[in-house]
């Protein structure tokens, strides 16, 4: 009786973990080049940011940044804790730069191993 007990905490466990994926975001080459941006970049940008902000006070996001250099092998990523693969493309591919073209974007299981503690 106590390993049915055991074995369906552990399947309960398992149906409530939160899944990671990371999702990279590369800028297109004109806008690598500040002087090629248009309004309508910069609200696609406005609209993504926030996006993240809200998947943040909702507990999805884990953390979202860029690399600050400016060239080709510049690029973003955005950190999701959520329920399945799925649910991280949905979010992955209504990301408002994604949607705009402004930016590609390309899904990947991810695993946080260490973490700063914030205090």
């Amino acid at each position: 009786m106590l390993v049915i007990c055991y074995s369906a905490k552990a399947q309960e466990s398992k149906e409530t973990k939160k899944l990671q994926f990371v999702y990279t975001l590369k800028l297109i080459p004109r806008l690598l080049d500040d002087k090629n941006w248009a309004q309508s970049d910069n609200e696609a940008v406005s609209a993504h940011f926030k996006q993240l902000k809200t998947y943040l006070s909702e507990g999805k996001l884990v953390m979202a940044g860029r690399t600050l250099n400016s060239d080709e092998s510049q690029f973003g990523i955005v950190v999701l804790e959520v329920n399945s693969e799925a649910e991280a493309r949905t979010i992955m591919e209504n990301d408002a730069a994604v949607k705009a073209g402004i930016m590609t974007a390309q899904l990947l299981p991810f695993y946080t191993a260490l973490i700063r503690k914030t205090e």
